[in-house]
């Protein structure tokens, strides 16, 4: 547990937020903690966590862990429900991003890595909750996808088909739980200035700072909109795209930038 040297905020909101440590989700945790809200923050760096939390107002639970690691995780998820309640929101921001490619042998780890960790740690992220929310009949199970998930991008073979899966997933999820009262929130981000963006050498459109897209994706979580491409500019793109018919798709995109292979997971 840390506590701020800021005097605390009322209680309020009780919010499981993954990938914690840097980026969106260090946005999120900004936005939810000047709300009031108890944060479990979960992610792999614990010294990261703990900074964080060291600097938002209120009480925070620091809880070291890797969502590919589902006994970890879980693990993460007892604590907070023990020490603070069955969350009003559970956030599975955490994701990692990088250049594949299918003809290349020494690729296939990062494969695994990436759909680990973005479609089996979002499973992992509700599975301990979603028991309890459904008796309480309330609360919001969010998921961060991504437009990247929309159409498969050249380079980026692992990155587009667990964000697709993702997309899937939710959608599952959400025709389960319709009419108990709990919301599954599908939010898939275009471009956000993180380190995750960082690395790119190729022109991203739309882009938001990590901060503004947290503030706008907590209106929609608010709402419990089912869907939502943030920001709508890249609703519209994303649209476009989908209905462009494979051989106009194919031409466009064969020769589009690439992410770096290569980078650590």
């Amino acid at each position: 547990m840390v506590r701020s040297s800021a005097s605390p905020a009322p209680a309020g909101l009780r919010v499981f937020l993954t990938g914690a440590s840097s980026g969106l989700g260090q946005a999120f945790a900004r936005h939810y903690a000047q709300r009031g809200a108890r944060l479990g923050l979960v992610a792999r760096r614990a010294d990261a966590l703990s900074q964080l939390a060291a600097g938002l107002p209120g009480e925070h639970l620091v809880l070291p862990a890797d969502v590919g690691d589902g006994a970890a995780l879980a693990d993460a998820a007892r604590t907070y429900l023990a020490r603070v309640g069955v969350p009003d929101i559970v956030i599975a921001n955490a994701g990692v991003s990088v250049g594949t490619l299918t003809e290349c042998a020494e690729d296939l780890p990062a494969f695994e890595r990436v759909m680990r960790t973005n479609v089996n740690g979002i499973v992992a992220s509700f599975q301990p909750f979603v028991a309890a929310m459904r008796e309480r009949g309330a609360g919001r199970l969010v998921g961060i996808a991504s437009v990247a998930g929309i159409r498969g991008l050249p380079g980026a073979g692992a990155y587009s088909a667990s964000k697709a899966a993702a997309i899937a997933y939710l959608e599952s999820l959400r025709v389960e739980l319709h009419g108990s009262g709990v919301r599954v929130v599908t939010l898939a981000p275009g471009y956000i200035a993180t380190p995750m963006t960082a690395v790119n050498t190729y022109p991203m459109p739309f882009m938001l700072q990590a901060d503004e897209a947290a503030r706008r994706m907590a209106k929609l979580i608010d709402a419990g909109r089912g869907y939502a491409v943030v920001p709508w500019q890249m609703g519209v793109v994303a649209r476009v795209l989908r209905a462009l018919p494979n051989p106009l798709f194919d031409a466009l995109f064969a020769r589009a930038g690439r992410k770096p292979r290569g980078l650590p997971l």
